[in-house]
């Protein structure tokens, strides 16, 4: 869906490249054959810049209120914003206050199974099982299966419907 869009900041392909950390050989192996596809790349945040300048901030000298971030989340904040992108991340603990204060367009693994349904690319099904797979490894999804996920938007989406009614 997002062939030749995606940036990977390298700070967090450094991270997917920890050898002490099992489960991230696969995410990393899928990561590499996006890259060798040509449909990602890894971006390094250059000294001087005002990316650079963001991730500073974020990693060491965060503003009163705002509390320091890992690397990866910083470096993948500072492109988003000074870029223009959209950030792709579960780790909302981590950077929703970010993702608020810079007023960045953010996704989540729901907000991306969710379009690639819509466009027909998975049954709910499939998604259910790629959710299931992620919960399997650990990762924070917010909801027991991709059906919640789906069900709680739809929730949402018919309690804005009636406000707009009102």
């Amino acid at each position: 869906m997002y062939s030749g869009k995606i940036v990977i900041p390298k700070q967090v392909y450094i991270e997917l490249s920890n050898p002490r950390v099992n489960y991230l050989k696969g995410l990393k192996n899928q990561v590499d054959r996006l890259i060798s596809a040509g449909n990602a790349r890894v971006v390094e945040i250059r000294t001087g810049t005002r990316e650079y300048s963001l991730y500073l901030k974020l990693t060491r000298y965060p503003d009163p209120g705002f509390s320091f971030i890992g690397k990866g989340e910083a470096a993948a904040i500072s492109l988003a914003k000074e870029r223009g992108g959209i950030l792709a991340s579960n780790n909302l603990r981590d950077i929703k206050a970010y993702v608020e204060k810079y007023q960045l367009l953010h996704m989540t693994t729901g907000d991306i199974l969710s379009e690639a349904l819509a466009r027909g690319l998975i049954t709910e099904e499939q998604g259910n099982s790629i959710w299931g797979n992620m919960l399997s490894k650990k990762r924070k999804l917010g909801f027991a299966t991709f059906s919640d996920f789906l069900d709680s938007r739809s929730m949402l989406a018919s309690r804005d419907s009636e406000e707009l009614e009102r």
